[in-house]
């Protein structure tokens, strides 16, 4: 097999002389696009929040961004460490001989380059097909949705703080392909924190929502009167479906989908209160 040469998201280049076969990775997202790739198989370790496809609940977790566990991880002995800028051990790990690349992902064009670049690093034939199959998701999910549901003003919360996902994330990028206007300008970066009053003056038509972010959204100062909440417009995500729509990788065609599945029960019913369990308006 010929050399693989590879330039991570730090500028690294890093050179193999085959395929790597034994991979940790400490970000779910990079967890998930090794196993899109068929490559579940190589994984010896991950971070702890992986956990999906469920064969990876059977590794070694391996802690977080912040606390993860280093002389376990070595003793694994890692062709590969798969991590994202934000890790605190790239230095220590290279450090102690490990080959670790880094990858970042913030945006649907992000996914697909990281798919490529993994593709590549793993040796799997046409790695492109995984992006493909997501592109025809997020393109299915567009199409399902009926004209009325086309324009919406919406707000999508990430954090109750609140931090809000905009219009330049990859949770925004998706919510365009939808069809709906999102009221967080690119300009203020992809997750920004607000001041909840910017919330109530943009007066959303639809608010979408993770399940712990929910409990008493009109009881916030002012956001009684917003659209959504009068309206009953609010989705309500559960952990299982939040969580995934959380992570910039190969499963955003199916956040697509749940995306979809909202915008099409608002519309469908204006001024109602959802019966969707998955879907339950905030109290």
């Amino acid at each position: 097999m010929a050399q693989i040469t590879l330039t991570d998201d730090r500028g690294h280049t890093h050179q193999f002389t085959q395929a790597p076969r034994r991979i940790v990775t400490l970000l779910p997202s990079l967890t998930e696009t090794v196993c899109a790739l068929d490559a579940c198989d190589r994984l010896v370790g991950v971070d702890r929040y992986s956990n999906y496809p469920d064969s990876v609940n059977k590794l070694p977790k391996l802690g977080g961004l912040d606390d993860t566990q280093i002389e376990t991880l070595v003793a694994l002995r890692p062709d590969v460490v798969l991590l994202a800028p934000s890790s605190r051990v790239q230095d220590r790990l290279t450090a102690l001989g490990l080959k670790v690349v880094v990858l970042e992902t913030r945006s649907h064009a992000d996914v697909k380059r990281l798919l490529l670049k993994v593709g590549q690093l793993l040796a799997v034939p046409d790695p492109l097909k995984v992006w493909q199959r997501i592109d025809a998701q997020v393109d299915a999910a567009a199409a399902s949705l009926p004209p009325s549901s086309k324009g919406l003003t919406l707000y999508y919360e990430v954090d109750s703080a609140p931090y809000a996902a905009g219009e330049s994330s990859f949770i925004g990028e998706t919510l365009t392909r939808l069809g709906a206007r999102n009221i967080v300008p690119a300009s203020l970066g992809p997750f920004p924190k607000l001041n909840p009053e910017f919330v109530v003056r943009a007066d959303p038509q639809v608010i979408m929502v993770a399940q712990r972010n929910a409990v008493n959204l009109a009881a916030r100062p002012g956001w009684n009167n917003v659209r959504a909440l009068r309206d009953k417009r609010v989705c309500v995500f559960p952990p299982e479906e939040s969580e995934v729509m959380g992570r910039p990788g190969p499963r955003i065609g199916e956040s697509a989908q749940w995306m979809a599945r909202c915008l099409r029960e608002v519309a469908a019913k204006p001024g109602s209160r959802n019966n969707n369990s998955s879907n339950t308006p905030a109290p």
